[in-house]
């Protein structure tokens, strides 16, 4: 009786296990570099773009702890109904539904000390009121280049609380 190999249950080739097997390694060490030299440099400089993409959100700020959204320090504080916002020093008192503009910024991520996006931005906040300790706001993001999700919500930090609307 004559038999035929069909390949089907046999072994792999153990010379192209070994190669898949480096080759998945160096991926994984690319994709672990690329993750640890992730950079995000945000600067008051602009490029002067038009702002035409927005990004709206419903956050809540922790009453009375300052905070970094981009490289802007924000703290609110309630205060009679009314909250009192500090961006980068500068105070502002806001009723419900006033609105406060902070600053232009401009944003550089890098991979690999490599720019690979680079756009404005500008932040405006809109009270809504405040509940427990948290200060609550509709903000939204103009940028000057349509950022992906995934960016943008590196601009929030984890103590604000984010809602995509």
């Amino acid at each position: 009786m004559i038999s035929h190999n069909t390949g089907r249950g046999s072994p792999g080739n153990p010379r192209s296990t070994i190669l898949m097997g480096i080759l998945a390694g160096i991926i994984i060490i690319v994709v672990i570099a690329g993750i640890l030299t992730f950079t995000m440099n945000v600067t008051t400089g602009t490029s002067g773009e038009a702002l035409p993409y927005e990004t709206h959100y419903s956050v809540s700020f922790p009453d009375g702890n300052t905070v970094t959204v981009g490289t802007s320090h924000i703290a609110a504080l309630a205060y009679n109904g009314s909250v009192v916002t500090d961006v980068d020093g500068n105070r502002e008192q806001l009723a419900t539904g006033q609105t406060r503009v902070i600053s232009p910024r401009h944003a550089t991520i890098s991979i690999f000390g490599v720019p690979i996006y680079s756009a404005d931005f500008q932040i405006t906040l809109q009270y809504t009121g405040s509940f427990g300790s948290r200060d609550n706001f509709d903000m939204t993001v103009a940028t000057s280049q349509k950022i992906p999700g995934f960016l943008l919500s590196r601009l929030i930090p984890t103590s604000v609380k984010a809602i995509m609307v």
